[in-house]
């Protein structure tokens, strides 16, 4: 597959090609190692594609976890505690996760505690590959890389998703780049508040 489209939010990518230029490469190795004619299993029970032959995410992301296995990127969760309460939560979202807890029951309320995982980190970097509903991308730019950020668990997040070319060669569904980064535009400069780079992928031919 190759990378089609990148898109830069507060400088993501010129932090990548500044600071870590090995693990850009290592991104953009694992994107070109992914055959998307391999990946192209899945047989459409959709009216519009009865029959057809889709790509199938699941026989991609299995390549993605194969390709960035091999250079030892590995899942990190992020713990953290949450109440009913806005201002509390307001108050102990950059304490850690010990903080947290002290904090909210000081305050009164019912500690809860909550998490987040991203399946691929490696020094400091991010990387989600989202081939799912075009929900989750939502969920991964405004909720997942900034839980990490604030966390200190990161530096920068990196999304990978399909171009639209792809998208319409799959089940309906998933997002696709082009939309995502209307909608991530549309937020303004500084939302969401976390360095990201967009890729947007399609197959080779």
């Amino acid at each position: 597959m190759r990378i089609a489209a990148c898109h830069s939010h507060l400088n993501g990518l010129e932090f990548l090609e500044a600071r870590k230029p090995e693990l850009l490469a290592e991104i953009r190795l694992v994107v070109a190692g992914i055959d998307a004619a391999a990946c192209r299993t899945k047989i459409s029970k959709e009216k519009t594609k009865l029959g057809k032959k889709v790509y199938s995410p699941r026989e991609m992301n299995k390549a993605f976890d194969v390709g960035f296995g091999q250079h030892q990127w590995k899942a990190v969760q992020t713990t953290y505690w949450v109440c009913e309460d806005a201002r509390t939560n307001r108050k102990v979202m950059d304490l850690n996760p010990t903080q947290q807890k002290a904090e909210i029951l000081l305050a009164g309320f019912i500690p809860y505690q909550s998490r987040n995982q991203t399946d691929f980190v490696k020094e400091r970097v991010a990387v989600e590959v989202q081939l799912g509903k075009y929900a989750f991308i939502a969920y991964d730019l405004f909720v997942k890389h900034v839980a990490f950020y604030v966390a200190d668990k990161i530096d920068v997040g990196v999304e990978i998703m399909p171009m639209k070319c792809l998208q319409s060669e799959m089940s309906s569904g998933p997002g696709y780049y082009e939309a995502e980064l209307y909608n991530l535009i549309r937020e303004g400069r500084g939302v969401p508040p976390v360095p990201l780079v967009m890729f947007g992928i399609a197959p080779d031919d």
